[in-house]
């Protein structure tokens, strides 16, 4: 019996063998795209039962019907090896298992026997960031804590293990915990892409714009050998700090070089392109063509609903290219409320299907329908995953319905409540301007507009 590079059991200790283990895992909570040698390593290793299903895992990850079919082959190569009872080989049953639940749909299954795992193996960082992944996309924040606080003092030297609890800290509004477990992470290892992104959600939710812009250009140059998702999102959010000062040029070209084009095929990929690209919209900029072509990556994955979060978003982007898919769309997640597994049908039906009609409706104009359907979901959205910064773009989108309808009032409500946390955003000052013109209100829309105009010009210089 040998360990991992965290300390965990391990059957083998042949050298390639083990350096895929450690890849897989070290990769996996890095974010980083070596995390992929699994494979190759699974395919010439049928034997080892922990290499084949970290192979399976990995598959599961990319949220696409795709997926579970193509983790089966490793579950089924694990399966055939017979049972150990050391603490390798138990370890290894507890995560065949594992497998065995996520690639049949159960996911409360997957999560009881993750505690289990991390009660008995609390080095194995892999389970409890697993545990994180599935309990954030659906909504349930302190569940994320709770698995990274219960094996935190083992792994107090483990810049990852900090990064996990920075990011649940913060999803559950507990942002001064948050920020001392980032800055503690990032101390312990300056390249902690997932603490560096979980600062920067503090930073954004406390309005602290300008502070957030310097330390994301300030860690920028670490975000390399990552996998496409995390160098995508941390540049995702260096680009919603620059719409915040009016810095549209600039995120627009973040969107063309370090957003979209990175991995087309992949899920969060064209998810972080659908928010940017809304949100360059909510800021007032014109993306040009840029719809159609993302639209275009987003069809090839037909009527795709495995998971609420990332099918709202894939309507979305198919919606504003003006693709017929988006009808199809809308009906699978209407299918979808009726037939999803017990455990996440409500969400569908009462959360997933008015936003869908509602992003539908906005992306063919038809603003009193969308302010509607989309203020009818607003109140579960955390009940369909997504951080609160990426579900932000729900908010905005249902605003934008409002002011588009005339609706004036809430607009200003819920304007003025977002310059309670950044006084300076730009793009708020502007529409603000508007809104209170509209109102009748000259004094209050000459200042806005001049403190959109200060801000602008501060920003050129």
């Amino acid at each position: 019996m040998s360990h991992d590079y965290l300390g965990n059991p391990v059957r083998s200790s042949e050298p390639l063998l083990l350096a895929g283990l450690n890849d897989f895992v070290g990769g996996f909570l890095a974010y980083e795209s070596r995390a992929e040698h699994i494979v190759p390593v699974a395919d010439a290793n049928p034997g080892d039962v922990l290499a084949n299903v970290y192979a399976g895992l990995l598959w599961m990850f990319l949220e696409s019907p795709e997926g579970p079919v193509k983790a089966r082959h490793y579950l089924e190569l694990a399966q055939r090896q017979p049972a150990a009872d050391d603490d390798a080989g138990v370890r290894a049953q507890w995560h065949l298992e594992l497998l065995r639940e996520w690639t049949a749909g159960d996911v409360p299954a997957v999560l009881v026997i993750a505690d289990r795992l991390s009660d008995h193996f609390p080095h194995d960082l892999f389970v409890v960031k697993l545990q994180q992944y599935l309990e954030f996309n659906r909504g349930n924040s302190p569940q994320m804590l709770r698995a990274i606080l219960k094996v935190l003092d083992a792994n107090a030297d483990v810049p990852h293990a900090h990064g996990l609890a920075a990011f649940a800290y913060e999803q559950c509004h507990l942002l001064a915990d948050a920020e001392a477990a980032a800055r503690r992470a990032i101390a312990l290892q300056r390249k902690e892409p997932w603490a560096q992104h979980a600062l920067a959600h503090v930073l954004l939710t406390q309005g602290r714009i300008d502070e957030g812009t310097a330390f994301m250009e300030s860690v920028r140059d670490t975000w390399v050998g990552l996998n496409s998702f995390m160098v995508t999102h941390n540049w995702w959010h260096l680009a919603v700090f620059y719409l915040c000062r009016g810095r549209v040029a600039e995120a627009l070209t973040i969107y063309d070089q370090q957003v979209w084009g990175v991995s087309k095929s992949y899920s969060q990929d064209q998810i972080g392109a659908v928010q940017l690209l809304a949100r360059l919209e909510w800021a007032g900029a014109d993306v040009g063509a840029r719809w159609a072509d993302l639209a275009d990556h987003i069809a090839a994955r037909g009527e795709d609903t495995v998971e609420p979060f990332l099918s709202l978003l894939y309507l979305y982007g198919l919606a504003r290219a003006e693709q017929p898919q988006a009808d199809a769309l809308l009906a699978a997640i209407e299918r979808q409320a009726a037939q999803a597994p017990a455990h996440s049908r409500e969400v569908w039906a009462e959360v997933a299907v008015p936003a869908a009609q509602g992003l539908l409706a906005y992306a063919r104009r038809d603003f009193e329908r969308a302010r509607k359907r989309l203020a009818a979901a607003l109140p579960g959205l955390v009940g369909i995953g997504g951080s609160h910064a990426q579900r932000d773009l729900f908010h905005l989108l249902q605003l934008a319905a409002e002011l588009n309808s005339g609706h004036l009032l809430a607009v200003q409500q819920a304007l003025e409540s977002r310059r309670l946390a950044d006084p300076d955003d730009v793009v708020v000052n502007s529409i603000l301007a508007d809104v209170y013109a509209r109102l009748g209100l000259p004094l209050q829309a000459q200042r806005a507009a001049a403190r959109a105009q200060q801000l602008r010009a501060h920003q050129a210089t």
